[in-house]
Formats: C-alpha cells, sequence, structure tokens
C-alpha cells in the first residue's frame, strides 16, 4: 500500500473543481454581477431626485430673476415719481404766478397807443410796465413756466379753451382768430388753457 506523500493535494485537480481560489474567484464574479445589477436601480432612483433638484434651482432661478426685474422698475418709478413731485409741488402757486403775469398784459394794453409828444409820463409808465413784464416772464421761463400765443393756430382742445366761435373768409375751420389770454404750461404740463375764439369757415351763402 503507497501513501500520498504530496504536500499539496490539490495540486493535480482540474481547474474550476472545488478548490479555495476558484471559490474566491466565484465569489467575486457574483459580487461583481450584484454590483452590474444594482447599479442600474441606484441610477434610476437617483435621476428623479437630479431632475427635481434641477427643476427647483430653475425655478429659484426664475423668482429671483422676476423679482430682480420688479424691484428695477419699482425703483425707475419712484424716481419718476420723486422727480414729477419735485417738478409740480408748485404747480397750484404757478397758477397764481401766470395770474399775475396777464395782468401786466392788461395793464400794458390799457395804457394808450404810443403817440409822438405823448405826456413823458405816460411813456414812462408804459416802458416801466414793459421792462418789469419782460423780467417776469424771464423768471418764468427760467422756472419751466411758458406763455404760447395760440392766435393763427389750429384749435387744440389740451391747450385751448374755446370761448366763442366766429365764421372768417381768410381762415380755415377750427384755426384760432383770436386769443384773450396764451396758453400757460409748467415743465410741459398744462397750467391753464389760452381763452380763444375759434374760426367755423366762410359764411354759407343762401
Amino acid at each position: 500500500m503507497s501513501e500520498n506523500t504530496d504536500p499539496n493535494p490539490f495540486a493535480d485537480a482540474p481547474h474550476g473543481d472545488g478548490t479555495p481560489s476558484d471559490a474566491h474567484e466565484a465569489q467575486a464574479q457574483d459580487e461583481a454581477q450584484a454590483h452590474e445589477a444594482a447599479a442600474p436601480e441606484a441610477e434610476a432612483t437617483a435621476d428623479p431626485r437630479i431632475a427635481e433638484l434641477e427643476a427647483e434651482v430653475a425655478s429659484l432661478r426664475d423668482k429671483w430673476m422676476r423679482a430682480e426685474a420688479d424691484m428695477q422698475n419699482l425703483r425707475v418709478r419712484t424716481k419718476r415719481e420723486v422727480e414729477e413731485a419735485r417738478q409740480y409741488a408748485v404747480q397750484k402757486f404757478a397758477k397764481d404766478v401766470v395770474e399775475a403775469a396777464e395782468n401786466l398784459k392788461r395793464a400794458l394794453a390799457s395804457l394808450p397807443k404810443p403817440v409822438e409828444g405823448e405826456d413823458r409820463l405816460i411813456t414812462s409808465m408804459r416802458e416801466g410796465i414793459e421792462g418789469t413784464e419782460r423780467s417776469f416772464m424771464g423768471i418764468l421761463e427760467r422756472n419751466g413756466i411758458k406763455a404760447e400765443d395760440a392766435k393763427g393756430k389750429p384749435f387744440d382742445a389740451n391747450l385751448h379753451q374755446a370761448m366763442s366761435q366766429q365764421h372768417s373768409d381768410e381762415h380755415p375751420e377750427d384755426t384760432v382768430l383770436d386769443a384773450w389770454t396764451p396758453s400757460w404750461t409748467l415743465h410741459g404740463r398744462l397750467l391753464k388753457p389760452a381763452m380763444v375764439v375759434v374760426s367755423k369757415g366762410p359764411a354759407q351763402e343762401g
């Protein structure tokens, strides 16, 4: 009887016959396959969460941009309102001032026309009132108050108030024939309309 004295009892065994190395390799392959099978499941689980986070980021960005646009519009609107309040805060006072300007114009109109040899007092009075009116109008214009003579211009309901209408063979219909007062504006905004007489066009014959 002979004894097997080979120190490696698995040396002659065919590959994959259940040796420890084969067992380890099989276990590694099983683990790899399990990992590969689990990977798509993990990826499928992660994808919806990533999409949800991306949608949330996009929504927050959109809200931020809208809020920034609203804030910019608010700044522009506030600046415009402050500027308008500054420009038109004196509107009531300006209306009273233009009344004084019109009274100066009436005072000039009430004086007799210049004639040779007139009384020196009348001449001095006229020159004094004319100088005062020019200075006064200059002050008004420097502060944004302007007068515009409407005579001969097309009637504009935004600037003129028709006090009467007359037929005219020389002026087309809706032309201002005469203006009793000018139209007054403050920084382009109407203060007081001109009081005008408007043409009705040629009179109908027959």
